[in-house]
């Protein structure tokens, strides 16, 4: 929709305020005005922009442009809106960021990586017959219609040394379960989730389309993901561009083959680890059990919880493109070093993620404010990687399909697509 569309409902935001604090009231919880603590960086205050510039009080410019390109699209304001409306605000602030996309106002940082996801497929200008170069000397085969699931590697998991530990350590735990899956390597194409939120929804779409006809051609009928941010654009995004996929996040594949004793987790994790959840997993798809759910099986781990957890968790700062982008720079009050010094608070020596750009905020976040020898980040795949001996010949994908259908609760937020708008 375009941003004229929802005048209407700009019209009817109260600014409240309570779309900047957790659900209960105990705090802020927007980024961007934790960070600048100015109210034009709180989402009520970027409608009354909004509202202002389209009813010709304001004009378009630089400032504006950047507090709207600031927003981590975490969704804590959908969330805690006290009104219908309260979805609408992400589609408001990406529309408001689609007009910006056709101006001078817009940064040549935002310009340039659009401008690299169009042509070259990810936002570094990596070459695309690199894009499995991960997962070179280890055993994984390019995905035929034989496998059951596509195994989506993502951008940053392809291309970041630091998500590419994240997808080994995954691909080794999908092998030692015995689940027939693939990679597209360099046949995979980037799913768009950034594109779409930094408002470039017609590379959004050409991007959605191409996977959609690439997918079809390969045979692709389930995808695992990496990234919560892939899982978000195939599970609610794709349908509008008539994808018809089953979709899981890695973490929901996992659990059940975990507390099922599918995998043979022999060794021991003698840490105390707390548990970040990603925004795109959360908040924005309501899947808050299945990484606790493998968390609390892991021999030797104690769990323990920060103070802002589940729907309250604090964002990383990454969503939105600002992984790429930075909008809301460093300093103490940066998001990401709010969020480590909180998981240091609990005493845990290692802080888990679910979400390759989670990974690389808080890894950054924990040597900027020095707590390397106290605080390690890991993707839970990486964890549960150091405790896994394969059990191969214990499994089929009969009996993951069979796990499944037990383990209650499981597929809520495992998509069927019907391809409908």
């Amino acid at each position: 929709m375009a941003i004229n569309d929802f005048n209407n409902t700009l019209h009817r935001c109260f600014r409240c305020g309570y779309c900047k604090f957790t659900a209960d009231g105990s705090g802020y919880n927007c980024s961007s005005y934790e960070r600048f603590m100015l109210e034009s960086y709180a989402p009520g205050g970027r409608l009354w922009l909004i509202k202002a510039w389209l009813d010709k009080e304001i004009e378009p410019s630089k400032s504006l442009c950047n507090i709207l390109f600031s927003c981590t699209m975490c969704g804590n304001c959908a969330e805690q809106c006290r009104f219908p409306f309260g979805p609408d605000i992400l589609d408001i602030i990406m529309a408001a960021r689609e007009f910006f996309l056709e101006t001078p106002k817009v940064s040549a940082q935002i310009k340039n990586i659009l401008e690299s996801i169009y042509l070259y497929g990810n936002p570094w200008r990596k070459k695309q017959r690199d894009r499995g170069a991960w997962a070179q000397g280890i055993e994984i085969k390019k995905f035929t219609s034989e496998c059951e699931y596509l195994f989506y590697v993502g951008d940053i998991g392809s291309y970041d040394p630091v998500g590419c530990r994240a997808s080994m350590a995954l691909a080794g735990i999908l092998s030692s379960a015995g689940i027939s899956f693939g990679i597209l390597s360099e046949n995979e194409y980037s799913d768009g989730m950034d594109v779409l939120e930094m408002g470039e929804e017609g590379l959004f779409e050409e991007l959605a389309n191409k996977n959609i006809l690439n997918y079809q051609k390969h045979g692709v009928k389930k995808i695992v993901c990496l990234s919560p941010h892939a899982f978000h654009a195939f599970k609610n995004k794709y349908p509008k561009q008539h994808g018809r996929l089953h979709v899981e996040h890695y973490s929901q594949l996992m659990a059940p083959l975990i507390s099922r004793n599918m995998l043979a987790l022999t060794g021991r994790f003698s840490e105390t680890v707390t548990y970040h959840d990603p925004c795109m997993l959360g908040r924005r798809n309501a899947e808050y059990d299945a990484p606790r759910t493998i968390l609390k099986h892991i021999p030797g781990l104690r769990l323990v919880e920060m103070e802002r957890t589940r729907e309250n968790s604090r964002c990383c700062g990454g969503g939105g493109g600002n992984c790429f982008t930075d909008f809301l720079g460093g300093g103490p009050e940066a998001p990401a070093r709010i969020r480590v010094r909180e998981a240091n608070d609990t005493g845990a020596g290692v802080l888990a993620v679910s979400c390759p750009a989670c990974l690389i905020m808080l890894a950054d976040a924990v040597k900027a404010e020095g707590l390397e020898d106290q605080l390690r980040v890991m993707d839970i795949s990486e964890i549960v990687a150091e405790v896994l001996i394969s059990s191969k010949d214990k499994k089929n994908s009969s009996q993951t399909e069979a796990v499944h259908k037990d383990f209650p609760g499981q597929r809520s937020n495992a998509c069927y697509t019907s391809g409908k708008i």
